[in-house]
């Protein structure tokens, strides 16, 4: 069974919980209001969505219920980038690195990264 991709709000909660490991809803509303004004319930009832969606685990055992990730960072940026792929480039996997590429916002550091993993797949190693 494959877990939905998370939306854009569960997105933000996952990389609070990436970033510090297993949350309550306290520490989540904590960080994610330093950049975007957020009710504790919204952030309460999101947790609760997403357990129930399977994206989190929900530790009951202490008073303050702890929410851990399921699915990886990485797990789910696949996810989102083979959903973006599909929908918006039609699968074309050069299209999507191309058009990521003309805007302009890699330096030569990233350039050059890119271009040694490009040169792992030709050889057939992994990048």
């Amino acid at each position: 069974m494959s877990l939905p991709n998370p939306t854009d709000g569960e997105l933000a909660i996952l990389r609070v919980m990436w970033d510090l490991g297993p949350c309550t809803v306290k520490e989540v509303h904590r960080v994610l209001s330093r950049s975007k004004e957020t009710a504790y319930t919204t952030v309460l009832r999101m947790c609760q969505i997403m357990q129930e969606k399977g994206l989190v685990t929900r530790d009951e055992s202490e008073r303050q219920h702890v929410y851990t990730p399921v699915i990886a960072e990485a797990q789910a940026q696949t996810g989102l980038l083979d959903d973006l792929l599909e929908k918006a480039f039609r699968g074309s996997a050069s299209s999507l690195v191309l058009r990521a590429l003309s805007g302009a916002r890699s330096d030569a550091q990233e350039l050059d990264a890119i271009q040694e993993a490009l040169d792992r797949l030709r050889e057939g190693r992994k990048p």
